[in-house]
């Protein structure tokens, strides 16, 4: 399975005359799936979440947006496990020290990769620019419900494998977002 979706992504890129990354990560909502791949090598699978809406590329539809991305920003590097961001920015508390009423919606923890759209009209400018929209890979404070679709249009990870990611992926590095094929 991990050879046909690195050789689908290769595919991918070479339709958009885009040479792939060193290290890049391949999410199938499909199969609510993280790969990570050095020099073609599977490196390691991770169990996400995608949206809870239908994938889609436009501003407001809460859906995640399929094709190719880059990472356009690290965000939260030394950060304390569990940490919350609100804009952006950590508000030095841990998830689990705050009440059950604000648990009860999906948190940003952790780490944030801030995904930019590469592709013109699909997931960049206009209505549907995914670096606008601000669609990241980030924790979660609902960990119990990776595997399912249940975010707003980002990709939820498990907090330990959030700083996994982010300290093995660089600037720039090619995320593909592969379309459903249901």
């Amino acid at each position: 399975m991990s050879q046909s979706i690195i050789k689908d992504f290769k595919k991918y890129c070479e339709g958009l005359q885009i040479k792939p990354t060193i290290i890049s990560l391949i999410v199938s909502i499909d199969q609510q799936k993280l790969y990570h791949y050095k020099n073609e090598e599977l490196v390691r699978t991770y169990i996400i979440s995608t949206s809870l809406n239908q994938p889609s590329c436009v501003e407001n539809s809460f859906g995640t947006p399929n094709g190719l991305h880059e990472i356009a920003e690290k965000i939260g590097d030394n950060e304390p496990i569990g940490m919350i961001f609100k804009g952006r920015q950590p508000i030095d508390l841990i998830y689990t020290s705050i009440g059950n009423k604000e648990q009860t919606s999906n948190l940003i923890t952790t780490r944030i990769l801030w995904l930019r759209g590469l592709e013109e009209n699909l997931n960049r400018g206009n209505q549907c620019d995914t670096y606008k929209r601000y669609i990241y890979i980030h924790g979660t404070n609902h960990e119990s419900q990776i595997g399912t679709p249940f975010s707003k249009g980002c990709v939820l990870m498990r907090n330990q494998e959030m700083i996994e990611i982010f300290n093995e992926v660089p600037l720039g590095c090619h995320v593909w977002i592969k379309p459903v094929t249901k």
